[in-house]
Protein backbone atom coordinates (compact mmCIF):
# COMPACT_ATOMS: atom_id res chain seq x y z
CA UNK A 1 0.00 0.00 0.00
CA UNK A 2 2.76 2.40 0.79
CA UNK A 3 4.32 1.95 -2.67
CA UNK A 4 1.08 2.19 -4.66
CA UNK A 5 0.25 5.84 -3.80
CA UNK A 6 3.40 7.42 -5.35
CA UNK A 7 3.01 5.18 -8.36
CA UNK A 8 -0.61 6.33 -8.88
CA UNK A 9 0.31 10.03 -8.50
CA UNK A 10 3.11 9.67 -11.07
CA UNK A 11 0.78 7.95 -13.52
CA UNK A 12 -1.79 10.80 -13.25
CA UNK A 13 0.90 13.47 -13.90
CA UNK A 14 2.15 11.58 -16.96
CA UNK A 15 -1.39 11.34 -18.30
CA UNK A 16 -1.98 15.12 -17.89
CA UNK A 17 1.27 16.05 -19.68
CA UNK A 18 0.43 13.67 -22.53
CA UNK A 19 -3.05 15.14 -22.95
CA UNK A 20 -1.73 18.74 -23.26
CA UNK A 21 0.95 17.74 -25.73
CA UNK A 22 -1.57 15.80 -27.83
CA UNK A 23 -3.97 18.79 -27.90
CA UNK A 24 -1.24 21.13 -29.13
CA UNK A 25 -0.22 18.63 -31.80
CA UNK A 26 -3.81 18.39 -33.08
CA UNK A 27 -4.19 22.23 -33.26
CA UNK A 28 -6.37 22.61 -30.16
CA UNK A 29 -5.72 24.97 -27.27
CA UNK A 30 -4.20 23.42 -24.21
CA UNK A 31 -6.40 22.68 -21.29
CA UNK A 32 -6.93 25.75 -19.10
CA UNK A 33 -5.02 25.72 -15.91
CA UNK A 34 -6.41 28.97 -14.39
CA UNK A 35 -10.17 29.35 -13.80
CA UNK A 36 -9.95 33.18 -13.64
CA UNK A 37 -8.22 33.29 -17.04
CA UNK A 38 -10.95 31.03 -18.43
CA UNK A 39 -13.60 33.41 -17.11
CA UNK A 40 -11.93 36.40 -18.81
CA UNK A 41 -11.76 34.62 -22.15
CA UNK A 42 -15.40 33.61 -21.96
CA UNK A 43 -16.37 37.30 -21.36
CA UNK A 44 -14.59 38.54 -24.57
CA UNK A 45 -16.60 39.07 -27.82
CA UNK A 46 -16.32 36.39 -30.43
CA UNK A 47 -14.50 38.72 -32.86
CA UNK A 48 -12.09 40.11 -30.26
CA UNK A 49 -8.47 40.38 -31.34
CA UNK A 50 -5.54 41.15 -29.12
CA UNK A 51 -3.84 44.51 -29.86
CA UNK A 52 -0.60 44.35 -31.81
CA UNK A 53 2.63 44.64 -29.89
CA UNK A 54 4.09 48.18 -29.56
CA UNK A 55 6.72 49.24 -32.12
CA UNK A 56 10.32 48.92 -31.11
CA UNK A 57 11.75 51.85 -29.21
CA UNK A 58 13.58 54.27 -31.49
CA UNK A 59 16.30 56.83 -30.91
CA UNK A 60 15.39 59.39 -28.26
CA UNK A 61 15.01 63.07 -29.32
CA UNK A 62 17.01 65.69 -27.50
CA UNK A 63 14.60 68.38 -26.29
CA UNK A 64 17.09 70.99 -25.22
CA UNK A 65 19.85 72.97 -26.89
CA UNK A 66 23.51 72.85 -26.09
CA UNK A 67 25.90 75.61 -27.18
CA UNK A 68 29.33 74.43 -28.16
CA UNK A 69 32.25 76.68 -27.25
CA UNK A 70 33.17 79.19 -29.92
CA UNK A 71 31.32 81.54 -32.25
CA UNK A 72 28.80 79.09 -33.65
CA UNK A 73 26.02 77.34 -31.78
CA UNK A 74 25.22 73.76 -32.77
CA UNK A 75 21.65 73.89 -31.51
CA UNK A 76 19.29 71.55 -33.28
CA UNK A 77 16.53 73.14 -35.43
CA UNK A 78 17.91 76.64 -34.91
CA UNK A 79 17.66 79.05 -37.85
CA UNK A 80 20.47 81.60 -38.24
CA UNK A 81 19.49 85.17 -37.27
CA UNK A 82 21.10 88.02 -39.20
CA UNK A 83 21.24 90.40 -36.28
CA UNK A 84 22.34 94.03 -36.51
CA UNK A 85 22.98 94.01 -40.25
CA UNK A 86 23.42 97.16 -42.33
CA UNK A 87 20.39 98.29 -44.33
CA UNK A 88 20.01 101.07 -46.87
CA UNK A 89 17.08 103.02 -48.30
CA UNK A 90 16.51 105.78 -50.84
CA UNK A 91 13.19 107.52 -51.50
CA UNK A 92 11.70 110.40 -53.41
CA UNK A 93 8.77 111.31 -51.21
CA UNK A 94 7.87 114.20 -53.51
CA UNK A 95 9.27 114.69 -56.99
CA UNK A 96 6.71 116.90 -58.65
CA UNK A 97 5.71 119.61 -61.09
CA UNK A 98 3.83 122.62 -59.66
CA UNK A 99 1.62 125.09 -61.49
CA UNK A 100 0.35 128.26 -59.77
CA UNK A 101 -0.75 131.79 -60.67
CA UNK A 102 2.75 133.27 -60.55
CA UNK A 103 4.38 130.56 -62.67
CA UNK A 104 5.65 126.98 -62.63
CA UNK A 105 8.25 125.08 -60.62
CA UNK A 106 9.75 121.68 -59.92
CA UNK A 107 10.04 120.45 -56.35
CA UNK A 108 12.15 117.65 -54.95
CA UNK A 109 12.10 116.00 -51.51
CA UNK A 110 14.60 113.13 -51.29
CA UNK A 111 16.07 111.17 -48.43
CA UNK A 112 18.45 108.27 -48.05
CA UNK A 113 19.77 106.43 -45.02
CA UNK A 114 22.12 103.67 -43.97
CA UNK A 115 21.17 101.91 -40.77
CA UNK A 116 21.68 99.05 -38.35
CA UNK A 117 18.98 97.92 -35.92
CA UNK A 118 19.25 100.97 -33.67
CA UNK A 119 21.36 103.55 -35.50
CA UNK A 120 20.76 105.47 -38.73
CA UNK A 121 22.62 108.02 -40.77
CA UNK A 122 20.27 110.24 -42.81
CA UNK A 123 21.04 112.42 -45.82
CA UNK A 124 18.05 114.52 -46.86
CA UNK A 125 17.54 117.21 -49.49
CA UNK A 126 14.60 119.45 -50.33
CA UNK A 127 14.29 122.34 -52.77
CA UNK A 128 12.46 124.09 -55.57
CA UNK A 129 13.47 125.09 -59.10
CA UNK A 130 11.64 128.00 -60.75
CA UNK A 131 10.89 127.18 -64.39
CA UNK A 132 10.04 130.80 -65.28
CA UNK A 133 13.18 132.29 -63.76
CA UNK A 134 15.33 129.25 -64.58
CA UNK A 135 16.99 129.15 -61.19
CA UNK A 136 16.88 127.43 -57.82
CA UNK A 137 14.54 129.25 -55.45
CA UNK A 138 15.41 127.17 -52.37
CA UNK A 139 17.72 124.26 -51.61
CA UNK A 140 18.75 122.62 -48.36
CA UNK A 141 20.64 119.50 -47.30
CA UNK A 142 20.54 117.78 -43.89
CA UNK A 143 22.98 115.22 -42.48
CA UNK A 144 21.51 113.59 -39.38
CA UNK A 145 22.38 110.79 -36.98
CA UNK A 146 19.38 108.95 -35.54
CA UNK A 147 19.02 106.57 -32.63
CA UNK A 148 15.93 104.42 -32.11
CA UNK A 149 14.44 105.34 -28.73
CA UNK A 150 11.22 103.28 -29.09
CA UNK A 151 9.82 100.86 -31.64
CA UNK A 152 8.33 103.71 -33.69
CA UNK A 153 10.45 106.79 -32.92
CA UNK A 154 13.98 107.97 -33.74
CA UNK A 155 15.80 110.77 -31.95
CA UNK A 156 17.82 112.69 -34.54
CA UNK A 157 20.56 115.28 -34.44
CA UNK A 158 22.92 116.80 -36.98
CA UNK A 159 23.42 119.73 -39.32
CA UNK A 160 21.44 121.46 -42.06
CA UNK A 161 22.86 123.71 -44.76
CA UNK A 162 20.78 126.10 -46.87
CA UNK A 163 22.35 126.86 -50.27
CA UNK A 164 19.41 129.05 -51.29
CA UNK A 165 18.04 131.61 -50.66
CA UNK A 166 21.17 133.72 -50.53
CA UNK A 167 23.07 134.30 -48.26
CA UNK A 168 23.83 130.70 -47.36
CA UNK A 169 23.56 129.63 -43.74
CA UNK A 170 23.99 126.56 -41.54
CA UNK A 171 21.92 125.12 -38.70
CA UNK A 172 22.28 122.67 -35.85
CA UNK A 173 19.34 120.24 -35.81
CA UNK A 174 17.64 118.26 -33.05
CA UNK A 175 14.36 116.45 -33.56
CA UNK A 176 12.26 113.30 -33.67
CA UNK A 177 10.87 111.26 -36.55
CA UNK A 178 8.45 108.37 -36.49
CA UNK A 179 4.88 107.10 -36.38
CA UNK A 180 2.37 108.78 -34.08
CA UNK A 181 -0.77 106.90 -32.92
CA UNK A 182 -3.20 106.15 -35.77
CA UNK A 183 -0.19 105.88 -38.16
CA UNK A 184 0.57 109.56 -38.70
CA UNK A 185 4.10 110.02 -40.06
CA UNK A 186 5.68 112.88 -38.13
CA UNK A 187 8.96 114.76 -38.55
CA UNK A 188 9.54 117.55 -35.99
CA UNK A 189 12.82 119.47 -35.65
CA UNK A 190 14.37 122.36 -33.75
CA UNK A 191 16.89 124.50 -35.67
CA UNK A 192 19.58 126.88 -34.43
CA UNK A 193 21.32 128.89 -37.15
CA UNK A 194 24.98 129.92 -37.17
CA UNK A 195 23.77 133.41 -36.28
CA UNK A 196 21.79 132.24 -33.26
CA UNK A 197 18.32 132.29 -34.86
CA UNK A 198 16.05 129.55 -33.49
CA UNK A 199 13.14 128.01 -35.37
CA UNK A 200 10.91 124.94 -35.43
CA UNK A 201 9.56 122.86 -38.31
CA UNK A 202 6.83 120.22 -38.35
CA UNK A 203 5.78 117.86 -41.14
CA UNK A 204 2.96 115.32 -40.86
CA UNK A 205 1.45 112.89 -43.38
CA UNK A 206 -1.28 110.27 -43.31
CA UNK A 207 -2.17 107.59 -45.87
CA UNK A 208 -5.84 106.82 -46.50
CA UNK A 209 -6.18 103.56 -48.45
CA UNK A 210 -9.14 103.91 -50.83
CA UNK A 211 -8.09 100.58 -52.34
CA UNK A 212 -4.94 98.50 -52.00
CA UNK A 213 -3.28 100.66 -54.71
CA UNK A 214 -5.20 103.96 -54.71
CA UNK A 215 -4.08 106.08 -51.74
CA UNK A 216 -5.11 109.58 -50.65
CA UNK A 217 -2.48 111.43 -48.62
CA UNK A 218 -3.18 114.62 -46.63
CA UNK A 219 -0.03 116.54 -45.73
CA UNK A 220 0.78 119.37 -43.31
CA UNK A 221 3.83 121.62 -42.91
CA UNK A 222 4.15 124.25 -40.19
CA UNK A 223 6.96 126.68 -39.40
CA UNK A 224 7.70 128.77 -36.31
CA UNK A 225 10.49 131.32 -35.74
CA UNK A 226 11.73 132.65 -32.41
CA UNK A 227 13.16 135.91 -33.84
CA UNK A 228 12.66 138.28 -36.76
CA UNK A 229 15.08 137.56 -39.58
CA UNK A 230 14.22 140.31 -42.09
CA UNK A 231 17.00 139.46 -44.56
CA UNK A 232 15.21 136.19 -45.23
CA UNK A 233 11.70 137.66 -45.03
CA UNK A 234 10.94 135.87 -41.75
CA UNK A 235 9.03 137.34 -38.83
CA UNK A 236 8.84 136.04 -35.28
CA UNK A 237 5.98 133.64 -34.49
CA UNK A 238 4.22 131.30 -36.89
CA UNK A 239 5.89 131.82 -40.25
CA UNK A 240 3.83 129.70 -42.59
CA UNK A 241 1.64 126.68 -43.18
CA UNK A 242 1.24 124.34 -46.15
CA UNK A 243 -1.69 121.97 -46.62
CA UNK A 244 -1.57 119.38 -49.38
CA UNK A 245 -3.74 116.59 -50.70
CA UNK A 246 -2.25 114.03 -53.10
CA UNK A 247 -3.90 111.04 -54.74
CA UNK A 248 -1.44 108.40 -55.88
CA UNK A 249 -1.74 105.06 -57.63
CA UNK A 250 0.86 102.47 -56.70
CA UNK A 251 1.80 100.68 -59.90
CA UNK A 252 4.12 98.83 -57.56
CA UNK A 253 4.93 99.45 -53.92
CA UNK A 254 8.10 101.18 -55.08
CA UNK A 255 6.66 103.47 -57.75
CA UNK A 256 3.50 105.59 -57.63
CA UNK A 257 2.48 108.56 -59.81
CA UNK A 258 0.20 111.12 -58.17
CA UNK A 259 -1.77 114.30 -58.68
CA UNK A 260 -2.95 116.77 -56.09
CA UNK A 261 -3.32 120.28 -54.80
CA UNK A 262 -1.21 122.31 -52.39
CA UNK A 263 -2.07 125.52 -50.53
CA UNK A 264 0.65 127.63 -48.91
CA UNK A 265 0.15 130.67 -46.72
CA UNK A 266 2.56 132.89 -44.84
CA UNK A 267 1.43 133.76 -41.31
CA UNK A 268 1.82 136.61 -38.84
CA UNK A 269 4.77 138.95 -39.24
CA UNK A 270 6.10 136.90 -42.13
CA UNK A 271 2.88 137.54 -44.09
CA UNK A 272 3.18 141.26 -43.33
CA UNK A 273 6.74 141.35 -44.66
CA UNK A 274 5.64 139.66 -47.91
CA UNK A 275 2.72 142.01 -48.39
CA UNK A 276 4.88 145.09 -47.70
CA UNK A 277 7.19 143.90 -50.49
CA UNK A 278 4.27 143.65 -52.93
CA UNK A 279 3.96 139.85 -52.80
CA UNK A 280 1.02 137.55 -52.19
CA UNK A 281 1.27 135.56 -48.94
CA UNK A 282 -1.06 132.83 -50.28
CA UNK A 283 -0.32 130.38 -53.09
CA UNK A 284 -2.43 127.55 -54.45
CA UNK A 285 -0.73 125.02 -56.72
CA UNK A 286 -1.77 122.08 -58.86
CA UNK A 287 0.83 119.32 -58.47
CA UNK A 288 1.70 116.15 -60.41
CA UNK A 289 4.60 113.89 -59.69
CA UNK A 290 5.90 110.49 -58.64
CA UNK A 291 6.74 108.87 -55.32
CA UNK A 292 9.36 106.13 -55.38
CA UNK A 293 11.80 104.21 -53.22
CA UNK A 294 14.36 101.43 -53.42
Amino acid sequence: MHFKLPIQLGAMASLLIYSNAHAQHEGHAPMPMDMSEQAKQSAMPADYQSPPPPPPKGQEIRKYAIDDPGNKATNFAMAPVHDNRLFYYFSGDRFEYRSFDEGEAYLWDFQTWVASDYNKLYLESEGEWSIDEDKIESAQVELLYARAITSFWDLRGGVRYDFEPDPERAFAVLGIKGLAPQWFEVDANLYLSDEGDASFGLEAEYDILLTQRLILQPRLELGVAAQDVPEYGIGAGFTGVELGLRLRYEISRKFAPYIGISWESALGETANLIESGGGDPDTTSFVAGVKFWF
